[in-house]
């Protein structure tokens, strides 16, 4: 049987994992002229399901339409055999026919991290009591792998009725009742699992069955969960690590779950369901840890259901992906989507190594069994290329048996290095950093005693093991530290700009904590999310995007609570403009991957301030139709426009000449055909009648930048002021002139609104 490569219709923080057999029967995700719908028809789903059974011979009743998209997407998706999809690609209703993929997820002390447990008002005249109980109206919808929902987490005490324009509901399954397991914090737990279903079939590689209900079985939606929303619960920790009172950013909100994620990934088709579902359902935040690559944005069905939610005031926060520290490795690069990026906080988990030439090496770990005592024994590495690596079936028991075996990061997770290692008869490990990773180190519950450490002490114990004759070690654990510096400091694993999708956006638009995050979990699984892990705990600690973008969910409720009027671009705004690019000691924030000052590639505006954030003093603000003139500027066909915004009369009347002169936070100059690049931007004063800002200019010497007006004087709140950027390379730039950031700061005494810059030269001569 012959193998395709499976395109996907979509771009999420999710990586395509395998290859398809090209079997009889797929899940396709059909575009249709949504608005040719024939009157005869008196819904969409009837004039679908109608167009199918004209396409198949069966005279069975059963219909091969898996779903119906409302709002998020123009069109449906089915099983079809390759026939059909093409008799469909033939239509004159339809615009396209795509095949559904399958997606992997991207896999507590931030609330003092970022300030949330201060005492003093978070905004003038303003408690953070007051704060909290106006959250109370706003509901954060989270897709991902489903909800635990006996965690404490999600304990409604205290809380008031469900507001009453709530239009979801809890789904009820083998293993989950909803006058049981939903209360007036968690508000909604849904299911979406048609496309994963099909997979079992036999149109993917053979998924393992699971219950038919909202429970999480993973664990990672319910940590994004209750890492956005979730309830105070004092003397959380994992197995003794990191303890302490965990919450979410916005531990007041109402929490609706989406579950579109299976035991090995998810699909297109389901995703695009959770995401239509939850924004009739009436969600205030959608919070997506999902991604992969890029593509046109009619080509990627977060963007379009995401251009949906916008449409409807709903804010939409998107991880950026976790494979940095690649250039040009980001996910959901759309101007309406919150881009986020990860970073670390304050908290560490210290680990030790000591070698028998008696150097003494400091790394993580989140080991919490028994130790090994101070008996020195032997240590190893292998040297071929899958045995440095500890891949299943790598390691000898003859040579690893009572030893501690040294492992290179990279090509299996890690904490499956460590069950080789002890299956093979390994008393410990060493798992240390290649050149890709840097000196990055996260922390990981392992199976035995084992610890990570960066790229430089890595090679100094590989060295050691290749010259010692009988090299020795033993290994330590230090529990928890905090107050660690400097933090932030950019993890290395974080997806990076330049966007390809739009280079004239910058993205990621904000960094948020993301590294060894505290959160709940699922009792299901075990903290390694190993089936041979037996250990079960409340709380785990994770790292990637996936535990930044719910910072920013959490957050975005905060301010759409603390600002109800204030449209989604307007709060993106907020927490871009005002995020910090320097860290604890004061210095510009630097990159795990090899020390360096990072850049806005790494970390966009910055780390998130949610205190400066609620007031920002002045916002960039971008409608709809700022959007679709956006769209225009990419010289997209109306066809493809037209699958985005879901309007049947929409035109290009008016469009932007340059895609960067939407009115974004940030600027990406692009020096193309011109030495030349003018943007003009609008502000919205948000902040006192009477305000006056002047314009502080940061700038590379390679390029001249003027601003004017050079002041800007608000009479009343609301106003809205223009102001023109003018960019110019200057005589004499190599047109391989590597790329050069700055930025631009409207400043008061109270706030300071700081946009990033970032410059890139292509031959203009």
């Amino acid at each position: 049987m012959g193998f395709v490569l499976c395109f996907s219709l979509i771009t999420f923080l999710f990586v395509v994992v395998a290859l398809q057999p090209c079997l009889t029967k797929k899940t396709y995700i059909v575009h249709m002229k949504h608005h040719q719908r024939p009157s005869s028809y008196s819904t969409h789903h009837d004039w679908y399901d109608a167009q199918l059974k004209s396409l198949s011979s069966s005279t069975s009743d059963e219909s091969s339409l898996l779903y119906s998209y409302d709002t998020a997407y123009p069109g449906f998706s089915a099983s079809l055999d390759p026939h059909e999809a093409e008799l469909l690609r033939q239509s004159d209703d339809v615009v396209g026919v795509y095949e559904d993929s399958l997606y992997i997820l991207h896999t507590t002390r931030t609330p003092e991290f970022l300030g949330l447990d201060n005492e003093m008002g978070l905004w003038a005249g303003h408690t953070p009591q007051e704060l909290n109980n106006a959250a109370q109206d706003v509901v954060v919808g989270v897709l991902d792998t489903g909800v635990w929902p006996e965690s404490k987490s999600f304990s409604d005490v205290g809380m008031p009725d469900v507001p009453s324009r709530w239009r979801g509901e809890c789904e009820s399954g083998p293993d989950f009742y909803p006058k049981v397991h939903c209360n007036k914090k968690l508000i909604g737990a849904r299911l979406f699992a048609k496309g994963y279903r099909m997979s079992a079939s036999g149109s993917f590689t053979n998924q393992p069955r699971q219950p038919e209900s909202p429970r999480d079985q993973d664990g990672h939606g319910t940590h994004t969960a209750s890492t956005a929303a979730g309830a105070p619960v004092a003397n959380a920790s994992l197995l003794g690590y990191a303890s302490g009172i965990a919450r979410g950013m916005a531990p007041r909100a109402r929490v609706a779950t989406y579950k579109v994620c299976g035991p090995t990934g998810c699909f297109g088709s389901d995703i695009l369901a959770g995401m239509d579902r939850a924004i009739l359902d009436g969600v205030d935040v959608l919070s997506l840890s999902l991604g992969g690559g890029s593509g046109p944005y009619y080509r990627d069905t977060i963007a379009i259901g995401a251009f949906s939610a916008m449409e409807r005031g709903i804010v939409v926060s998107c991880s950026a992906g976790n494979s940095g520290p690649a250039k040009a490795s980001l996910a959901n690069t759309a101007p309406w989507i919150m881009t986020v990026g990860a970073g670390t906080i304050d908290r560490d988990f210290p680990a030790f190594a000591v070698l028998g030439n008696g150097k003494k090496i400091t790394g993580v770990s989140l080991y919490s069994g028994n130790g090994m005592g101070k008996k020195l024994v032997s240590l190893v590495y292998n040297t071929d290329s899958s045995g440095s690596l500890c891949l299943p079936g790598s390691l000898d028991p003859k040579n690893v048996r009572g030893k501690i075996v040294v492992c290179d990061r990279g090509s299996n997770a890690r904490v499956e290095k460590g069950l080789v290692v002890k299956e093979s008869g390994g008393v410990g490990m060493i798992l240390a950093n290649t050149v890709e990773s840097g000196e990055e180190l996260v922390a990981d519950s392992h199976l035995l005693p084992a610890l990570a450490v960066g790229r430089k002490v890595g090679d100094s114990i590989r060295q050691y093991v290749k010259n010692e004759k009988n090299p020795m070690a033993v290994l330590s654990f230090g529990g928890t530290v905090v107050n660690v510096k400097p933090s932030p400091v950019v993890a290395a694993f974080s997806s990076r700009g330049p966007n390809t999708v739009t280079p004239q956006i910058l993205k990621p638009d904000v960094i948020g904590p993301g590294v060894n995050i505290l959160a709940a979990w699922s009792e299901a699984i075990g903290p390694t999310g190993l089936e041979k892990d037996i250990r079960r705990t409340k709380f785990n600690i994770m790292s990637g995007t996936s535990m930044s973008c719910p910072h920013i969910s959490g957050l975005a409720a905060l301010l759409k609570a603390a600002h109800p009027d204030w449209s989604p671009s307007a709060i993106k705004s907020a927490l871009m403009t005002t995020a910090y690019n320097r860290d604890t000691t004061n210095s510009p924030l630097r990159d795990a991957e090899g020390g360096q000052l990072s850049t806005p590639w790494a970390h966009g505006s910055g780390h998130v301030d949610p205190h400066k954030a609620l007031s920002p003093g002045l916002v960039y603000d971008i409608t709809p139709e700022d959007y679709i003139k956006f769209l225009c500027s990419l010289d997209y066909e109306m066809g493809h426009i037209q699958a985005i915004v879901k309007r049947p009369n929409v035109t290009c009347a008016k469009k932007y000449a340059d895609p960067g002169q939407i009115n974004y936070p940030s600027f990406s100059v692009f020096f193309a055909k011109s030495r030349v690049v003018r943007y003009t931007r609008t502000v919205t004063n948000v902040g006192a009648a009477g305000s006056i800002y002047e314009v502080v200019i940061d700038a590379p010497l390679t390029v001249s930048v003027t601003v004017k007006p050079s002041k800007l004087v608000f009479k009343r709140v609301g106003e809205r002021l223009r102001y023109t950027v003018t960019f110019v390379s200057k005589k004499g730039v190599s047109t391989m002139t590597k790329s050069t950031f700055g930025s631009i700061s409207w400043n008061n005494a109270q706030n300071q609104v700081r946009s990033p810059v970032s410059y890139s030269w292509s031959q203009f001569n």
